[in-house]
């Protein structure tokens, strides 16, 4: 269902557009949120076996900088998600140094069944927009994120 309230912004500042997209992220973040609970995970564990899902297995490093999670907290979270049986740790192929964390077949079939549902919530998050508006505003945010990168590293 579309807004039919919405009236036009002639305000294009900078503080404007900040405050309309932390509002918005704010209220798809609440749909994000209720949708994970209601799956009876916690979020950092929903982010770490999401992350395993659609990257395959990753070291604790590279899932701590895809679900943006200290190293303090993956650990917790991979302990507690190899307690459930969820995850596992395997020595890396030519580097047995370094252990990735894997699904286990129980976690893969937890997490393509929740990640569905949460998927599903998501769509009824974003469903004020088309397809097409959601392309555009996808590019234009990549654009905002990069300029604004690279403009605070001035």
């Amino acid at each position: 269902m579309r807004p039919t309230t919405q009236t036009p912004t002639t305000d294009a500042s900078g503080i404007h557009l900040w405050l309309v997209l932390w509002k918005a992220f704010h209220s798809v973040e609440a749909h994000a949120l209720r949708s994970i609970a209601g799956l009876g995970m916690a979020y950092s564990d929903f982010g770490v076996l999401e992350a395993l899902l659609h990257k395959g297995p990753l070291t604790i490093g590279q899932l701590g900088q895809k679900v943006l999670l200290t190293s303090g907290s993956m650990t917790a979270a991979i302990n507690r998600l190899e307690t459930k049986g969820l995850v596992e740790r395997r020595p890396a192929v030519g580097d047995g140094r370094t252990r990735l964390i894997a699904l286990t077949p129980k976690g893969s079939s937890l997490i393509q069944a929740a990640f569905a549902n949460h998927r599903q919530a998501m769509e009824d998050a974003v469903g004020g927009l088309s397809i097409d508006e959601r392309k555009t505003l996808v590019n234009l945010l990549r654009r905002l994120g990069l300029s604004a990168a690279q403009r605070s590293k001035k």
